[in-house]
């Protein structure tokens, strides 16, 4: 696989859906008000919510959170359109190498299976071989791409545990992401410079990072 001296900038956007019980009786339009939690400061701002809200419970909540992984799950037991986009920039900012395709994925059984029904590549983005030329969307490819009948698969997520130790350097580094996107606050082995660092529930940590809870409403 070609290896270049390129400049990635990966910009890791994490949201967390929370889903707030309301009481009869609410509180509306106080300013933001913070109470402590272990050695966390926590900001609340000023949305609806139980006038008890357990800040320490629904932290726990959220860091047991595992819609994001079930959702990932999902994809693997049904059928679906997707598009896809990834571009390789070089070091001055300007695309090297790009895919845009839309794929379908089909299921039948117990078995699933994609076709590709539109691509667009630009620069060297796959090698001689029609292989990924990058890690990068080599390591998109071998999540969300399929090039071959996968058969046996479920969408349980209870009970499985993400370890990057003693795997291939592709597998351990999808374990890795896959501890960032699905297990968000957690510590990352092996991950340089930043593997404590979001560890962002952790007494030692939790000092870098502001917390809030609020209350956002998204409309497509």
């Amino acid at each position: 696989m070609k290896q270049v001296n390129y400049r990635f900038l990966f910009v890791f956007s994490v949201a967390f859906a929370m889903l707030l019980l309301v009481a009869q009786r609410v509180v509306l339009a106080q300013p933001d008000s913070t109470v402590r939690e272990g050695r966390r400061i926590v900001t609340l701002k000023p949305v609806v919510v139980r006038n008890n809200l357990n800040v320490a419970a629904f932290i726990e909540r959220v860091k047991n959170d595992s819609s994001f992984f079930k959702a990932f799950r999902n994809l693997r037991v049904i059928g679906y359109t997707s598009l896809n986009d990834i571009q390789v920039f070089d070091r001055n900012d300007k695309v090297r190498a790009s895919l845009h395709s839309k794929t379908i994925q089909y299921r039948e059984g117990s078995c699933r299976w994609m076709k590709v029904v539109e691509e667009k590549t630009s620069g060297d983005f796959y090698d001689d071989e029609g292989d990924f030329n990058y890690y990068t969307a080599q390591l998109y490819g071998s999540l969300f791409l399929s090039r071959d009948t996968i058969c046996g698969e479920n969408n349980i997520v209870k009970g499985i545990e993400f370890n990057p130790r003693g795997k291939s350097r592709m597998d351990k580094h999808k374990e890795q992401l896959k501890m960032l996107f699905f297990n968000p606050g957690k510590k990352i082995p092996g991950l340089p410079f930043i593997g404590n660092k979001i560890a962002l529930f952790d007494d030692d940590v939790s000092a870098l990072y502001d917390f809030v809870i609020d209350l956002v409403e998204f409309i497509n």
